[in-house]
């Protein structure tokens, strides 16, 4: 067996740890709520030491937002494949699909994981702080379909702007309790800073 093969192989087995204690850790803060759950409960529920799980998630709130693992670089990817001829208000919007995406495959699982994130101050504030850096990522992303260097502070507050129009459509979502269409309330709230 090559190397990379081990590698490979290893990774999709860390990959299928990291998802099973991810799924472990989502039912027990569902059923018991997330500050009553310890990292020991944790590890306890899924069969492995507290280090071993500590191994894969440095805390509990990384355990919830791991959900959410790669959406930084799907999003930033996916403005980056946008058409060059198209607005970067439009191009940031389409871009949003590759981050919905998975609220359309599971939309119970997503409004539950969206429930606990944004119902648990430690989870919201994570969250929030999480997306924060994922700003830098789609200006630069901006900048390079214009053709630029350096984001500008325009294509800075542009992405800033996509990422509180995605929060308030999930807000919008979360209180119909999935109901209304995420797509439309994100169209609407993308809508609602076009240039009139």
């Amino acid at each position: 067996m090559s190397a990379a093969t081990r590698s490979s192989t290893r990774d999709i087995a860390r990959a299928a740890v990291r998802a099973e204690l991810t799924r472990v850790a989502f039912e027990l803060f569902r059923r018991d709520g997330f500050d009553k759950v310890t990292l020991d409960d944790l590890a306890s529920a899924a069969g492995v030491s507290r280090s071993t799980f500590l191994r894969y998630f440095g805390t509990k709130e990384d355990a919830v937002l791991a959900a959410f693992d790669g959406s930084e670089r799907r999003l930033a990817d996916a403005l980056r494949a946008r058409p060059a001829d198209e607005d970067d208000w439009t191009a940031l919007r389409r871009a949003m699909d590759a981050v919905i995406a998975r609220y359309h495959e599971d939309p119970a699982g997503s409004l539950a994981t969206t429930r606990l994130v944004r119902d648990t101050p430690a989870l919201c504030a994570r969250n929030l702080e999480k997306q924060y850096t994922w700003r830098p990522s789609l200006a630069a992303a901006l900048a390079g379909r214009a053709g630029d260097d350096q984001p500008t502070l325009a294509q800075s507050v542009r992405a800033a702007a996509a990422l509180d129009c995605l929060n308030v459509a999930l807000d919008h979502w979360l209180a119909s309790d999935g109901a209304l269409d995420l797509v439309a309330l994100l169209d609407d709230a993308f809508d609602a800073l076009a240039s009139r």
